[in-house]
């Protein structure tokens, strides 16, 4: 493992977003180079309806969508409301915050710096990928998850 601390900022928007301002702000952060990982947080959709009537049935929430980012498609199963980044470098705030300023026109939003994901195996990481895991995907894993992370390649 890696001994370098990587500066870390949380972009907070006002409401929850709809999948193709998601996919706009996904594919303006792609493109920033010295961006390490990207998560993006929100209440889940389930793809059955979990009660009530239509209990079972396919879940028709207008959130449920793929995007495509850079040359990836991403099956959304969460609402976003929240991005998680790490930096190379705390230069690149900067960038993140133009790309914000762009695509989020309609409503507020916040950009923070600080410490928001874990840089060091935690006990699920090591069940998960044992103890040679990729330290990119460290507190990334969701242990009821069944399907895990998309990765996504982004500037090289």
């Amino acid at each position: 493992m890696a001994d370098a601390e990587f500066p870390q900022c949380r972009i907070v928007t006002e409401r929850l977003l709809k999948p193709e301002t998601v996919e706009k702000i996904l594919n303006k952060l792609a493109v920033i180079p010295g961006i390490r990982r990207i998560v993006i947080n929100g209440p889940s959709i389930p793809q059955k309806v979990p009660y009530g009537p239509a209990r079972g049935l396919d879940n028709p929430h207008s959130g449920k969508a793929t995007i495509r980012v850079g040359v990836t498609d991403v099956d959304l199963r969460v609402q976003v409301g929240t991005f998680l980044l790490e930096l190379e470098t705390r230069d690149i705030v900067s960038q993140v915050e133009e790309a914000c300023k762009e695509v989020f026109t309609n409503f507020s939003y916040s950009v923070k710096e600080g410490k928001f994901m874990r840089s060091t195996p935690t006990q699920v990481d090591y069940a998960k990928y044992g103890p040679n895991a990729n330290e990119i995907m460290l507190g990334l894993v969701d242990p009821k998850n069944k399907t895990g992370p998309t990765l996504i390649q982004g500037h090289k």
